[in-house]
């Protein structure tokens, strides 16, 4: 680190754009002299988790096992600057310091290899040069640490205040920084009147709830509506001591906060202000985990996004709790909802839900799946209109309108789907089957009660779908000359050989065979190339009993020359028959 006070326990630091929290200041056992025990807000830079050779050195907030290092306190630091210093070099470091001026009207700049001249940026300039009509103000990564115009050379502004310099400004953007308490946010905030949105994202708040800067700050955020406190890594009673101090907030950001549970309210304050409440990549587990959202009765919007979340409740024996009727969106993408009771639970736990994001949970992954595993999984375009389906006061699903047309399909093939489960299983299973369906009886009201044609249906992963009934037929040798064995598989070819020797042909019948000649389809749901009126249908039988003749046409057989062994080559479906003869 640079010259200057001893480093502390705390601290924030910056190395090369990178910025870390003090958390250790002494020797480490092995080496020699003094090292500094670092947790990097960024959690994939470090190395550990605080520990070297088996001795624990220091806890990180993170739970990254790699957040920490070690580094020597002589490593060579970027400077912290003031809030004042920070605008001047975001906004005005182009400006000339005597005339308020653009240093230049053109500059050159290089866009992919190629060196041009920019220009007509002078107007926007000049605007961004006038810091105190400045309304929106993002000084992300600025290393701020004061409020005094640090660093300037100039010495611009190093006897105004942030009231004289930036009066205007509505939002404020102050994340990733180095301060660690309230004490500059209470000093820069208390000259902003006009203030509405506060982000501090990023930050390392250091006992805030021993935070006295805080204690007198009440007044200061009162007209805030707005507040981000995302990738802070606050307990949620930090989260509610800082909140406090806001009382007509209407939108809080608490997201990648390593939030596992909401075991307290808000505070009272913002029962009633509170519309939008975002928790999104924090861990909770079930819906269960967040009920103490439920006296916020004026919550719109509950983005839940990036959670684990998997369940309604995390102790089924306890019901969950009804939120709010005020909350119309919830965000629940990228979760990990497993099943359609999950999705059918969300009407009485979100009795207002009129717009939903399930999007990325593994009931939306894309499966090879059969009618009868809906309940377990579907096409991703299966799924979201069995979502539309199941929760009948969806308006949006992510973020996609449910039109009345489109929600009278969606509930139309969701009752088909609900058909072909019934047909797959015995009458008195029914019953079952429908419980895991708490809309069939609304949706039959609806569009009428399918019908129900019960089939054996074989899951093709299943060993059973790959067996073949096979019926032997044996031909006595009086009927027949020839000593093969044969297999009939189910189609028809002209019989223009026999016609011939029994002198049986006819332009005429010919002709009005042309005419009649269709596909049957047979019961086992293929294509028989027997035409229809010369042997599909009623005449099938009669052919078989006729040794495979029906007028012009007889039934094709593949005959098995060395064994049954071809069987799966010549058979289309699951039924066959072979008619074997004696020599």
């Amino acid at each position: 680190m640079s010259a200057g006070p001893p480093p502390r326990v705390g601290q924030r630091v910056s190395y090369d754009g990178a910025v870390c929290t003090v958390r250790y200041v002494g020797d480490v056992a092995g080496t020699s002299g003094v090292w500094l025990g670092v947790e990097w807000d960024d959690p994939t830079r470090g190395k550990h988790d605080g520990s070297h050779k088996g001795t624990k050195y220091f806890k990180c907030l993170s739970n990254s096992p790699t957040a920490a290092s070690f580094v020597r306190p002589s490593r060579p630091a970027e400077k912290p600057q003031g809030f004042l210093s920070a605008l001047h070099e975001k906004y005005a470091s182009e400006v000339d310091a005597t005339t308020n001026a653009p240093v230049s009207s053109a500059r050159l700049i290089e866009i992919s290899g190629k060196v041009v001249e920019e220009v007509g940026f002078n107007k926007i300039r000049s605007r961004l040069a006038r810091v105190e009509d400045l309304k929106i103000v993002i000084l992300d990564g600025m290393r701020v640490s004061s409020t005094a115009a640090m660093g300037l050379s100039d010495g611009r502004f190093d006897s105004m205040t942030v009231a004289e310099t930036c009066p205007k400004i509505i939002e404020l953007d102050l994340s990733r920084n180095l301060f660690d308490n309230f004490g500059l946010l209470v000093e820069v905030c208390g000259q902003l009147p006009d203030l509405r949105s506060l982000r501090i994202n990023g930050n390392r708040f250091q006992d805030v709830l021993r935070d006295h800067s805080l204690e007198k700050a009440d007044h200061i955020f009162t007209h805030v509506k707005e507040l981000a406190l995302e990738e802070t890594l606050l307990r949620w009673d930090d989260i509610c001591h800082i909140t406090a101090r806001f009382g007509s907030l209407a939108s809080l950001h608490c997201g990648t906060n390593q939030l596992t549970a909401i075991p307290t309210a808000l505070p009272k304050a913002l029962s009633s202000s509170l519309t939008v409440l975002n928790l999104e990549f924090n861990g909770f587990k079930a819906l269960s985990d967040v009920t103490m959202l439920s006296s916020l009765v004026s919550l719109r919007n509950l983005h839940l996004k990036g959670n684990s979340i998997s369940a309604v409740t995390s102790d089924p024996s306890i019901p969950i709790s009804p939120f709010p009727p005020s909350i119309h969106y919830v965000d629940l993408s990228y979760n990990q909802i497993p099943s359609w009771d999950f999705v059918d639970s969300l009407q009485s736990v979100f009795p207002g839900l009129t717009a939903l994001r399930l999007a990325h949970n593994p009931i939306y992954e894309i499966q090879d799946q059969t009618a009868q595993q809906e309940s377990r999984g579907a096409s991703s375009e299966e799924a979201h209109m069995i979502t539309i389906a199941r929760l009948s006061q969806l308006k949006t699903l992510n973020f996609v309108s449910v039109t009345p047309n489109d929600r009278a399909n969606a509930e139309m093939f969701y009752l088909s789907r609900i058909a072909k489960q019934l047909a797959a299983v015995a009458e008195d299973a029914g019953a079952e089957v429908l419980r895991a369906h708490p809309r069939y009886a609304e949706l039959c009201e609806e569009y009428g009660e399918p019908d129900i044609i019960r089939r054996k249906e074989v899951n093709p992963d299943f060993l059973e779908a790959r067996l073949v009934t096979v019926t032997f037929k044996y031909l006595d040798p009086a009927e027949k000359v020839a000593n093969k064995a044969h297999l009939g598989n189910g189609e028809w070819d002209p019989a223009a050989d026999l016609d011939e020797k029994e002198g049986d042909s006819s332009d005429e019948e010919d002709e009005i065979a042309g005419d009649e000649m269709e596909w049957a389809v047979g019961e086992q749901g293929g294509e028989s190339a027997a035409p229809k009126g010369l042997g599909g249908g009623g005449d099938q039988e009669a052919g078989e009993a006729s040794g495979g003749v029906v007028g012009r046409w007889i039934k094709r057989e593949q005959e098995l020359l060395d064994s049954p062994r071809a069987l799966r080559f010549c058979v289309d479906g699951q039924e066959a028959k072979i008619r074997v003869e004696v020599k």
